[in-house]
């Protein structure tokens, strides 16, 4: 029963603490200035790239995809130049080729 009575005191001394709490007084003007903290327009930080609007990022776009256009045209005359490469050589016997090898796999 001791336990009970220990949980009793705990619990009077709980409310009684509840009743000493008195009303707090706020000032009528502390909610509009609490807003104005919160929702004040922030000066914006130039960031590094504010020079890359976007006309400039399309601008750069092009430029990339017509470089890539050429590239891929040029790989495709580039496998053609490796093969007249390789029958130039071939030619005038400057391939060693598969039949002139002294190792055999």
């Amino acid at each position: 029963m001791e336990t009970n009575k220990n949980i009793q005191d705990k619990v009077d001394s709980a409310f009684s603490a509840l009743d000493a709490i008195e009303p707090v007084n706020v000032s009528p003007f502390f909610k509009d200035k609490t807003m104005q903290v919160l929702f004040a327009e922030k000066e914006e930080k130039q960031s590094v790239w504010s020079w890359f609007t976007p006309k400039l990022q399309l601008a750069t776009l092009v430029c990339i995809v017509v470089l890539n256009v050429v590239a891929f045209s040029k790989m495709e005359t580039a496998s053609s130049y490796d093969e007249n490469l390789s029958e130039f050589a071939e030619s005038y016997g400057l391939v060693a080729s598969d039949k002139d090898t002294l190792i055999l796999n």
